[in-house]
């Protein structure tokens, strides 16, 4: 609860701040909203750490391979940066740009996911045979 307050200060500062420098200077309404994002980021940090062992501790009890659950969580890093990434460059302005990384981050989260996709077609083939 205490994180979500800090995260909450910090944006409503950030956005009270931007709008008032997007007036006379956007330039710096947008790099302050981009270090605003990375202070956040790096506040729940430490929770995404949490996350992935606990991961990896059901996949362990579940009896799968770690290898298997890389794909997700690349998938789910990719997914959550092409986000980011989108919304800075809309927020800028560049909506072709956003819709370019958008497009690029659906093929790379494809590629991520390849491993997964090669292994449920093998326990596919496995469980007809």
């Amino acid at each position: 609860m205490e994180t979500m307050a800090r995260l909450a200060a910090v944006g409503v500062t950030a956005v009270v701040l931007s709008a008032v420098l997007r007036k006379n200077t956007p330039e710096l309404a947008l790099l302050l909203a981009l270090a605003a994002g990375l202070w956040m980021l790096a506040l729940v940090g430490a929770g995404l750490g949490a996350v992935v062992e606990l991961m990896k501790e059901l996949a362990g009890q579940a009896g799968l391979s770690e290898a298997l659950l890389e794909p997700v969580v690349k998938t789910v890093a990719l997914s959550v940066l092409t986000k980011l990434t989108v919304e800075i460059c809309r927020s800028a302005g560049e909506g072709g740009v956003a819709a370019f990384v958008e497009t690029a981050g659906t093929v790379l989260a494809l590629l991520a996911a390849l491993p997964l996709v090669r292994a449920v077609a093998r326990l596919m083939g496995e469980l007809l045979t």
